[in-house]
């Protein structure tokens, strides 16, 4: 079992990758067809990436929703059944780092790939061929994998997928089987609400 630091001593860093688990419909479905033929449960729908140092309630995240966005992490706080994991990478230089939240930044306000989803959908049917994802490659209309994969392929690193092909499977399975170049700084449990918003009774 892993000791993990309480989310109130908590520190997150620029570059760590957060992964969450939702249990709606759209993030069941997102595990189902981004997990291979034969691999075990996927664990994760949804990926993002810290670009500004905080607290688990105020680190500042990029992540694709409708439209890519900045905003706290602690947004999913108030999500209670949203599950969030944190990764952080252990391999990376200061140059690399500011290079990696430059390339997340210039994301901000692009619209939603749309496409990109029913392009991830058609190669699972080819058992995870990259053929269909290949006619959505622009970089004008990211989803959340590939927002945090080109961000760490501007310094030549990857998730041991093509870029425009990883899902928040493909995140998660190398960030949790790579631990000369990731540590777990936070298990896959959700937010609590910070303790200044709860109301004594």
């Amino acid at each position: 079992m892993n000791d993990y630091i309480p989310d109130e001593d908590l520190v997150l860093e620029p570059c760590d990758i957060f992964l969450t688990r939702g249990t709606g419909f759209v993030s069941n479905a997102i595990r189902r067809f981004t997990r291979s033929f034969g691999e075990k449960r996927t664990e994760a729908n949804h990926v993002g990436i810290i670009v500004e140092r905080g607290s688990v309630h105020s680190a500042v995240a990029v992540e694709a929703l409708t439209k890519v966005k900045r905003h706290p992490l602690g947004r999913y706080s108030k999500k209670g059944s949203t599950c969030v994991a944190v990764f952080r990478p252990i391999n990376l230089t200061p140059e690399e780092k500011e290079t990696i939240v430059a390339k997340a930044n210039d994301y901000v306000d692009r619209p939603y790939g749309w496409m990109k989803i029913v392009t991830h959908l058609l190669d699972w049917g080819l058992q995870g061929a990259y053929v269909f994802r290949r006619l959505t490659n622009d970089d004008n209309y990211p989803i959340c994998s590939w927002v945090v994969a080109h961000a760490f392929l501007a310094v030549g690193k990857d998730f041991d997928v093509d870029a425009a092909a990883a899902s928040p499977d493909d995140i998660w399975d190398f960030v949790t089987e790579e631990d000369d170049k990731y540590m777990q700084a936070r298990d896959l449990v959700p937010i609590p609400e910070p303790l200044s918003s709860m109301v004594p009774v």
